[in-house]
């Protein structure tokens, strides 16, 4: 698929069949979004794939009370990728001082690019997915055992779609641009 077509065609996917997502499946999408850059090559982003119903069940009662949405979309979907990064790493000095004014900002920039490059691979293999940012990210990471050192960035629901979305209207260029 050519890239303008993944960028213009890609879409939250909130409705997904029962059907599994392999592990090799799992395996391509993470070894593609390795690729993403990151501050220095310093690779922060790690991955941890829940499929276990039980712990989907947990985070989906435990982790939304603000927005109960989101539980529904983790209850039901084949597959929940927790995206985590090492906390330090990127915009760091090795003395652990931030390297520029945006202080710890850049490493969810990492996270950010990353996370978008897993979706855009899950959606070139015919995958749905929907980045979820409104949870409980401390209860999650105690949910899902994350490892010390590592902070959570957001959950991606993950299967094969079970509905189709439209393309909400988008802002001009004219509306997004400026020169100085």
């Amino acid at each position: 698929m050519r890239t303008e077509k993944c960028i213009k065609t890609r879409r939250s996917i909130r409705e997904f069949t029962a059907e599994p997502i392999s592990h090799a499946e799992v395996g391509q999408l993470v070894g593609l979004a390795a690729w993403a850059p990151s501050w220095e090559n310093c690779q922060p982003v790690r991955y941890i794939a829940v499929e276990d119903s039980g712990v989907k069940d947990q985070i989906a009662a435990e982790c939304f009370p603000g927005w109960p949405p989101n539980g529904t979309i983790v209850k039901d979907c084949p597959l929940l990728m927790a995206v985590t990064l090492i906390h330090g790493h990127s915009g760091f000095n090795r003395d652990g001082s931030y390297v520029t004014s945006m202080e710890d900002r850049w490493e969810v920039f990492d996270a950010g690019i990353a996370t978008q490059t897993f979706c855009l691979a899950a959606y070139d293999l015919g995958l749905g997915s929907v980045i979820i940012g409104n949870f409980d990210s401390l209860r999650t990471a105690e949910i899902i055992g994350l490892p010390p050192g590592q902070i959570l960035a957001a959950l991606v629901a993950l299967g094969h779609p079970n509905e189709e979305v439209s393309a909400p209207q988008r802002r001009t260029v004219a509306e997004l641009l400026s020169y100085r």
